[in-house]
């Protein structure tokens, strides 16, 4: 029992160290973990953002997921990009959970040059 505790300590801090590692990026705005539901697992945005990105995003990751396996039965989506003028989004997903990264590209733009 104590083992699954400390693995479930581990866990976490593996993912507080990603999370963090990300958010020191160039251009990060915020991170989303939502179950495929949506719900909220954890978030660095508010939450009126976090509930509006969980919802939407989840179901268009929804929508991906349906014409790969559309295309190719055998296949599954694994990641999503999605970019405008103002945002881009990045969406990995993994059977327990969507990880949804908003990022403003026109940051990383400044970084190149």
């Amino acid at each position: 029992m104590s083992l699954q505790k400390d693995g479930v300590q581990k866990d976490y801090a593996d993912v507080e160290a990603t999370l963090t590692r990300i958010t020191s990026h160039t251009g990060v705005q915020g991170i989303v973990i939502a179950t495929h539901e949506g719900s909220v697992i954890r978030s660095t945005l508010d939450n009126i953002q976090t509930q509006q990105i969980s919802t939407l995003v989840t179901q268009l990751a929804a929508r991906g997921k349906s014409v790969v396996r559309d295309l190719d039965p055998e296949d599954d989506l694994t990641f999503l990009r999605i970019r405008s003028k103002k945002n881009e989004i990045m969406v990995a997903e993994t059977k327990q959970y969507l990880l949804i990264t908003i990022q403003n590209p026109n940051e990383l733009q400044k970084g190149w040059i």
